[in-house]
């Protein structure tokens, strides 16, 4: 195997002959199918079975990865949408609700992508299960969400979770605790994929088993894997025989993505008479969303175009905010019928990620990943929706937690809405420094949560804690240098105004 190319990528350029180019290619996938098979020969019996449908996906997108070249993008071919082809919100909620919303409903599953860890924010386990308001979890909150539709509209709108081999144990055993709600859980596995040492372009697993020293041998592909993983774990077909026609698929740390009701009237009953098989929510991009990933129109076709794609001499030109306006939240609605249509003829196309990762040894190693919405392109009457920024409330970080957490927002039947005593619709921008990373460090340094209502701009950095009943108003910028502490006392009032230095009120 052609182990002394150091860099399969530097060398392609360099080898000038496409014949030459060819024949690594095909040196690079026999050896990986020699060591893939060296691989599922470790399998027990009971693994055989998904472990080889695993590796063949696998398979496929290496063998996609080795044919590709460069940014996947033409630049030059990239068009706005047109008018038409993303609509706003407001128009889909002026068409109302029909008298039967419930026989619309259900034809609804809702989906979770529930597949990440809590690693960024320093806790363990799967990140559905991190506390974020009154002791409810993103998952509590979820299963609240559907059963307050479910007991509202006499319905059946079923969860259906998508975990990874990361998720699925912890999930499962608290999803024990839902069984008397008004709500059928159903999960599925995403596959699991090897990763792959950067110079060699081979698997650094040695056998099948993922746990021990052999869990960073292993990888779940992405989200975009929802296709052929639901497809493959039978649930597809159930849901369909169930007579569900849609999925409403999101992630399941944002907070906003809630079923809507008219948008999913939109879905059964359109206006022009043709159903869309795919529909992604968009908002606005403000300067903190410049790396989102944006609708365009491409060879006719509505796609998705993620920062990674973007060859290098435009980046900027993809972050302005003028000339791309709206970004992706990851809020989706599919046809199953159109997924397994597609599934089947396996025209479902996405473009790969290439993940580059150091592992704790200071191994290089990349993970070939797809993502659900660039599916988009490849089925039919595909629509963008331009929804408010409420659709959108991402958990990514301790400082998105302060958030949710505060009297910014009221939480009813585990959906979260902005307060009405906020002037104002848009968010604080909130930056909390290292110290705060970690949700135990982070929940230790807030005696309670302050009053927010009318801030506008929060920065902390250093080692800070504060009192209950703080209130913080306009702009407010706290920062304790090295060594120095600062402690907000109870009760303080701090409007427009930067703290520094040292500050320790101390009980006498």
């Amino acid at each position: 195997s052609f182990i002394f190319i150091q860099d399969f990528s530097k060398a392609m350029s360099q080898a000038g002959s496409s014949q030459f180019q060819e024949v690594i290619r095909q040196e690079l996938e026999y050896s990986m199918k020699v060591e893939l098979d060296k691989i599922l020969a470790t399998a027990h019996s009971n693994e055989i079975e998904h472990t080889k449908k695993d590796l063949e996906g696998f398979k496929k997108l290496f063998h996609r990865f080795l044919q590709e070249k460069g940014p996947s993008v033409d630049w030059g071919k990239i068009q706005r949408p047109p008018e038409d082809s993303i609509q706003p919100y407001e128009k889909i909620k002026a068409r109302g609700l029909p008298d039967n919303i419930a026989s619309v409903l259900n034809k609804l599953v809702v989906v979770k992508l529930n597949g990440g860890l809590g690693t960024s924010m320093g806790c363990k386990g799967p990140k559905s299960l991190i506390g974020v308001r009154n002791e409810n979890t993103f998952l509590d909150l979820t299963v609240q969400q559907i059963e307050h539709l479910n007991k509202s509209y006499n319905t059946d709108v079923p969860l259906v979770l998508m975990n990874s081999f990361n998720t699925d144990d912890d999930t499962k055993k608290i999803l024990q605790k839902y069984s008397h709600s008004r709500v059928k859980i159903y999960t599925f596995n995403q596959s699991r994929y090897p990763r792959i040492n950067k110079e060699t372009l081979l698997p650094i697993a040695k056998d099948v088993s993922y746990s021990g020293e052999n869990t960073e041998c292993w990888y779940p592909p992405g989200h975009g894997d929802i296709y052929a993983s639901f497809y493959n774990s039978g649930l597809l077909d159930n849901l369909i025989a169930e007579g569900k026609e849609y999925i409403f698929v999101s992630n399941i740390d944002n907070l906003g993505a809630t079923v809507d009701l008219y948008i999913l009237n939109h879905l059964m009953n359109p206006p022009n008479g043709k159903r869309c098989e795919f529909v992604m929510e968009v908002t606005n991009k403000t300067r903190a969303d410049v790396k989102g990933g944006t609708l365009t129109q491409y060879e006719n076709k509505l796609r998705l175009v993620e920062i990674a794609q973007v060859p290098k001499a435009h980046v900027d030109e993809f972050k302005s905010v003028s000339k791309f306006k709206i970004f992706n939240t990851n809020n989706l609605w599919i046809a199953l019928s159109a997924i397994k249509r597609l599934q089947e003829k396996n025209a479902i196309d996405m473009e790969i990620i290439v993940n580059p990762k150091t592992l704790d040894g200071g191994l290089n190693v990349i993970q070939l990943e797809t993502a659900v919405g660039a599916a988009i392109k490849s089925f039919e009457n595909s629509l963008g929706i331009n929804v408010p920024r409420s659709r959108f409330l991402p958990v990514k970080t301790t400082s998105d937690l302060l958030l949710v957490m505060s009297n910014l927002y009221s939480l009813n039947a585990g959906s979260l809405t902005m307060s009405e005593k906020r002037e104002f619709p848009t968010v604080p921008l909130v930056k909390l420094g290292s110290s705060f990373t970690k949700v135990q460090d982070y929940l230790r340094r807030f005696e309670s949560i302050p009053d927010m209502l009318e801030l506008d701009h929060l920065t902390v950095s250093g080692d800070v804690t504060f009192g209950k009943n703080v209130s913080l108003k306009g702009t407010v910028i706290i920062i304790a240098n090295h060594g120095d502490r600062i402690d907000i006392p109870a009760g303080a009032l701090l409007e427009n105004k930067i703290v520094s230095g040292n500050l320790r009120i101390l009980d006498h």
